[in-house]
């Protein structure tokens, strides 16, 4: 096939030669300008002399008088800096055109694609997205408009779709108390199509139209029942401090910035998200868990290098979904009071929440899942409640993150915290503990957390949950280090723990089958503490052991008003205080006190046995000694095979 290329004489008259040219067959330069088109001399479609199967290169301004022209079969239509418009091109017998000729004054029908897959957007290309400030009226038609082109160019054979200079409002909101209708925000929405790659720079922003105090569940853009699709770069802007909220129930109101619903296969790479009145990114499900004819599962997205910022409520919700990697994103100011705005509900940066109940014979329903999660690499800085809250949720690995707030567990198996780092700043420094594990029930099991790194918090970690493993973790610069919290099956092993206060402590708490074991404690405080733990009835047959650790410090060991505990094997410095303790093992120990006795029991005790620990003499003053028993029960202490040195 020959291309011919057109170029524009001025003399008396101004008309259009055409010669042939083997050789044109690069792809055209990608301009900087917001506008391409450069050419200024006016041409007419009769002039060209289009032959079937011929490529035209255009250079000049062709207006088609509002007609519409049949277009031979097998034309492509190439942009050498010209422009067509005013009118319709219909390609019935087939035929191509470069992306840059296309505006939105020109229609373009019938058999016809793109002459490359990629499709760069210019703003003055297309007059009917409006940029800048605009009515809101404006900024709904700008929403049906951009999705609309993304549809078209798609259906021209385009799967990357790019925009560089753009700066617009769109508008999506609802009245939140529709009388007859039924919803979707995510319809509402900017919708990407699916197999799609939708590219933005640094200078692309596309803003959530201000929304009045009725308005709300508003959404900015969306991935609805789709596949395959890529969003990069670019920064979406909410509505958290321009909007209106309502007098009642304003926790909740607002709008997203991004929804995720049924979107399959999706890569977020490199977007900014700002100052989101609800949320910034949401990913969930169409239908439920438990209706396999209507569920479609969120399945297959990477989110990643991605920045949150100032968001209100949180950054990021998933409530259904698997195989979703959030990786080396920026997390800041979550759901802090903003200029215009107090924070709202939840307050972590990401919030793992699917809907679950149960019914009238007390089985589960799962409403919504989460599994098979990974969250890596991320830094999160100033949220007003924490970088993860782990509601529910299967096989979630939260590794190499950099925080400076906390995280927790409630209903989760398989979770595994891994290799992060929590460094407290602000008021997280005196306030807060770093991670918190708790929940109990038959879908609580099999959690770890390990080789993490905790620094500045009041409280290292609390452990209130069932079959939690919590080992290799270095714990410094803490008030307290490990707490103990209503757990059940937890073990607790090969950490490293340097607090200003309680080094370990359980207090007015259960602890069912709870072992600590082969720990390094170095506290000004006590070493350990055990109070007011496992005292009812039902608590009878509960154990407590705390085996083969390091009590390094002046502080002593302190048990008072407890039962169930075998204390064994361990290094200790700072001496035993026992008090109102039953059925209780002190076995094994090497004891090498400071200031205080080796041993000292005082008040009422049951069944406690005192055997084989190696006490050296106490120094300090000389009423101190190796075992003082003052107890008020004194043959309810078995003493043996305790030595003195």
């Amino acid at each position: 096939m020959k291309k011919r290329t057109c170029q524009l004489l001025i003399f008396t008259l101004l008309f259009i030669s055409c010669s042939n040219d083997e050789n044109v067959d690069q792809e055209p330069e990608v301009l900087e300008s917001p506008n391409p088109v450069t050419a200024t001399t006016a041409c007419l479609y009769e002039d060209l002399n289009i032959e079937a199967n011929s490529t035209i290169i255009l250079n000049c301004l062709l207006d088609l008088k509002g007609k519409t022209i049949e277009v031979p079969a097998g034309v492509t239509f190439t942009f050498d800096g010209g422009d067509i418009f005013n009118g319709t091109l219909n390609f019935s017998g087939g035929g191509k055109i470069d992306d840059y000729l296309l505006n939105s004054e020109l229609t373009v029908i019938g058999n016809i694609t793109l002459t490359s897959d990629t499709f760069s957007f210019y703003s003055s290309r297309w007059k009917n997205i409006v940029e800048g400030e605009i009515t809101s009226e404006i900024a709904l038609t700008n929403n049906h408009n951009l999705e609309a082109l993304f549809e078209f160019t798609k259906s021209l054979g385009a799967s990357t779709f790019k925009i560089d200079r753009f700066d617009a409002y769109f508008h999506s909101y609802h009245d939140s108390n529709p009388a007859t209708t039924v919803v979707y925000s995510s319809l509402e929405a900017i919708n990407v199509p699916s197999n799609f790659n939708l590219v933005m720079t640094d200078n692309t922003h596309l803003r959530v139209f201000p929304g009045l105090k009725n308005e709300s569940g508003g959404n900015l853009m969306a991935l609805r029942d789709v596949e395959n699709v890529t969003i990069t770069g670019g920064t979406l802007h909410g509505d958290r401090d321009s909007r209106e909220y309502p007098d009642v129930d304003a926790d909740q109101a607002g709008s997203h910035l991004l929804k995720l619903n049924s979107a399959r296969n999706v890569v977020l790479d490199g977007m900014t998200f700002l100052d989101a009145s609800t949320g910034s990114l949401n990913i969930f499900s169409i239908g439920f868990r438990f209706n396999p004819d209507t569920y479609i599962p969120s399945t297959n997205i990477i989110v990643k290098n991605n920045t949150f910022k100032n968001s209100r409520r949180m950054s990021l919700a998933l409530t259904d979904g698997d195989n979703i990697q959030i990786l080396n994103n920026s997390f800041i100011d979550n759901d802090q009071d903003s200029t215009n705005s107090q924070s709202g509900e939840v307050g972590y940066a990401i919030n793992i929440e699917p809907t679950r109940t149960r019914d009238d014979l007390g089985n589960l329903v799962e409403y919504e899942r989460v599994y098979n999660v990974l969250i890596k690499g991320n830094t999160e800085t100033n949220s007003r409640n924490g970088f993860l809250s782990l509601y529910a949720g299967q096989d979630i690995t939260v590794d190499d993150n950099t925080i400076d707030t906390r995280m927790s567990w409630n209903f989760a198996n398989g979770a595994r915290y891994i290799n992060n780092t929590f460094n407290a700043s602000g008021s997280w420094a005196s306030g807060s503990w770093a991670f918190f594990a708790t929940g109990t029930g038959e879908t609580v099991f099999d959690n770890e957390f390990s080789g993490n790194k905790i620094s500045g918090y009041s409280l290292g970690i609390v452990v209130g949950s069932v079959d939690a493993d919590i080992y290799e973790n270095i714990i410094t610069n803490v008030t307290g280090g490990i707490q103990i919290s209503s757990a059940i099956d937890a073990t607790i092993y090969d950490n490293i723990i340097e607090s200003s206060g309680d080094g370990l402590r359980f207090a007015n708490t259960t602890a069912e089958n709870v072992k600590v074991t082969g720990n390094t404690f170095t506290s000004s405080g006590f070493m350990a503490r055990i109070t007011n733990s496992n005292n009812t009835e039902d608590e009878e047959d509960f154990s407590i052991l705390i085996d083969n650790n390091d009590f390094l410090g002046y502080g002593a060991v302190s048990l008072y008003l407890t039962k169930g505990v075998t204390f064994s094997n361990n290094i200790v410095q700072g001496g035993l205080q026992i008090s109102d303790t039953f059925n209780s093992i002190i076995d094994e120990n090497t004891i090498t006190p400071n200031e205080g006795h080796g041993i000292r029991l005082f008040n009422e005790h049951e069944n406690i046995t005192i055997s084989n620990n190696n006490i050296q003499e106490p120094t300090g003053a000389d009423r101190y000694v190796c075992i003082k028993n003052e107890s008020t029960t004194p043959t309810e202490i078995e003493l043996v095979n305790n030595t003195c040195n």
